[in-house]
């Protein structure tokens, strides 16, 4: 690949807009090398960039009506749950953030998306409730939810007898969308998780057992509303593929409170871009805390910033 197709491939995971991301899908078509082993990437980009094109003429028609599948995004990054009818994403939501959600033991509780923020050290996560579908009925809407996610949490029902059935129906409806890639190859896929919920029901231990013998595949993480969420916090985290980065005027104290969520691998300069839009223009360098050998080291505004950095910009 070209450097300028890696370029647009970074700018395309860093886009936080449809538009944003349908010029990086450009650039990336336009400099990808043609030739027969890059013709299923160039596709799969080509569809990628259509689905864009088409979703945002939907939203400039349904401008001014209310959009019951449009979820906007807050926190520090939106993570949507996926799954069949009845696999416990209601419960799991309701667990994780505290928020009032429909929870019931039959199917179709949830009929539009619901969202709770999920504490997460310093910060706050958005995590979305939606529909079940099934292979032959899926909510009008619900893939726009998907796509406009930044990771997906694949649920399936471990106590259930047609587990395996649940997550092939799953994967196979996101794949087939270009929403997830199990093969990690696709850069413009969602991040996902695959979750196996009802880990302490009794037949839950047998099935896991089971789906592992025959997907050895597929990595599932099984889990329990009654056990500590605390590792799947975590993995969510992992998930969003973020960093944390704390401000610092000169003279005072970090802001250890408000930090600025950014995609790992950002360096000093993007932050600068969040901070102020004359900040670029005017950076020289800046003194970071952190990952930095030294605590204050001076670095130039190319130096790429880790979790829990604490930066003082230098103009």
């Amino acid at each position: 690949m070209t450097p300028q197709y890696y370029d647009a491939e970074e700018k395309y995971k860093k886009a936080r807009t449809a538009e944003e991301k349908m010029d990086a899908l450009q650039v990336m078509i336009s400099t990808i090398p043609k030739h027969k082993g890059t013709e299923k990437l160039q596709a799969s980009l080509k569809k990628r960039l259509s689905q864009l094109k088409e979703e945002s003429q939907q939203t400039t028609k349904q401008k001014g009506s209310y959009n019951p599948f449009h979820v906007q995004k807050q926190g520090a990054g939106q993570v949507v749950l996926a799954g069949c009818p009845n696999t416990g994403k209601s419960a799991l939501v309701a667990t994780m953030t505290r928020a009032k959600v429909k929870v019931a033991d039959f199917p179709y509780t949830t009929s539009i998306p619901a969202t709770g923020m999920m504490p997460y050290q310093d910060i706050y996560i958005q995590l979305v409730d939606t529909p079940p579908f099934t292979a032959d009925n899926i909510p009008a809407g619900l893939i726009s939810t998907f796509r406009n996610a930044d990771a997906i949490l694949v649920i399936s029902d471990l106590n259930a007898g047609d587990c395996l059935e649940q997550i092939e129906t799953e994967l196979t409806l996101l794949e087939e969308r270009d929403i997830i890639d199990a093969s990690r190859e696709n850069p413009v896929a969602l991040p996902f998780l695959l979750l196996g919920l009802k880990a302490d029901l009794p037949d839950a231990a047998a099935n896991l057992e089971i789906l592992q013998e025959l997907r050895p595949d597929l990595k599932i993480m099984p889990i329990s509303i009654y056990d500590d969420v605390a590792p799947l916090q975590e993995k969510i985290f992992t998930l969003l593929n973020v960093i944390r980065i704390y401000s610092k005027a000169p003279g005072k104290k970090a802001d250890m409170e408000r930090p600025f969520i950014l995609t790992a691998g950002s360096t000093v300069l993007d932050v600068a871009y969040l901070v102020h839009r004359d900040f670029p223009q005017k950076l020289k360098s800046a003194l970071v805390w952190g990952s930095a050998r030294f605590a204050g080291q001076a670095v130039p505004r190319e130096y790429v910033l880790q979790d829990k950095d604490i930066v003082e910009l230098v103009i």
